[in-house]
């Protein structure tokens, strides 16, 4: 009999840190500031469970924000790489996955992604590019 409480104890408390990892920092501390106010001060809940739904949130935080900075370093590097092609001949394929070639003029950043503009007017995303050939001219 304990034991079917304790797999329902045990159930409720995985939704409990499911819901709690799913909210934002703000939401967290909102429902931390008004659990802390509204608990009796002679008899106070356990806040070890409270500490290591904090310390999760800060995790995925942290995870959030490194995921972010690697994002714009890729794009860093993309812009990089794109400036150095500039005045070379390419190949690739448009957003729209049309075939296009032409002579690199200047490179974008748009939507977090760095874009050629060719001389014949096309965009070519620096991720489609298939093929680089030095300008003979």
């Amino acid at each position: 009999m304990s034991s079917a409480v304790s797999g329902i104890g045990s159930a409720s408390a995985s939704a409990t840190s499911n819901a709690f990892g799913s909210m934002s920092s703000e939401e967290f501390i909102k429902i931390l500031t008004e659990q802390l106010g509204n608990q009796d001060p002679f008899e106070p809940q356990d806040s070890s469970a409270l500490l290591e739904q904090l310390s999760t949130l800060r995790t995925v935080e942290s995870q959030m924000a490194l995921g972010d900075s690697i994002a714009e370093l890729v794009l860093q590097n993309q812009v990089a790489t794109a400036g150095g092609l500039i005045g070379k001949a390419v190949e690739g394929r448009t957003a729209d996955f049309d075939a296009v070639d032409g002579l690199v003029t200047a490179v974008t950043v748009q939507d977090g992604a760095a874009y050629l503009e060719l001389d014949n007017g096309k965009k070519l995303p620096m991720s489609n590019v298939t093929r680089i050939v030095e300008n003979a001219a």
